[in-house]
């Protein structure tokens, strides 16, 4: 498998035991290789707004925590900002956080796209869901 692309609903689902797709999150997180993971830079952030909400004197140690468990966060560039562009120019009701998720799949031509987000289904071939 190449490269995999996680959204934010794998990683809060992954660190939230409450969440309604830790289960699945875990068990999709524990069959991928890890070298092979990929979390866009707007992942992280969205990942950090509760801790930053909630818990700001954590929000470098959960930066960091991310980063030791899943290596490499992927820049948005312009190349991916232009294919964000062009995904929420075909599907209106795409949000642009989404759109640049599932752009940095494309651009990195990665092998999946890993949501737990229902409404992406049918917008890329990488996509898959919980």
């Amino acid at each position: 498998m190449g490269t995999v692309i996680l959204d934010s609903s794998v990683l809060i689902g992954l660190m939230d035991t409450s969440d309604v797709h830790h289960a699945a999150a875990r068990q999709a997180v524990r069959n991928l290789d890890l070298d092979d993971v990929c979390i866009p830079a707007s992942v992280v952030a969205e990942v950090l707004v509760s801790t930053a909400r909630h818990q700001p004197t954590q929000l470098a140690s959960v930066k960091d925590h991310i980063a030791a468990s899943f290596g490499r966060t992927r820049v948005i560039d312009d190349d991916v900002a232009m294919a964000a562009a062009q995904l929420r120019a075909q599907h209106r009701s795409l949000r642009l956080p989404d759109a640049l998720v599932i752009a940095t799949g494309i651009v990195d031509d990665a092998s999946v796209i890993l949501t737990g987000d229902a409404r992406w289904d049918g917008i890329d071939e990488r996509v898959q869901l919980l």
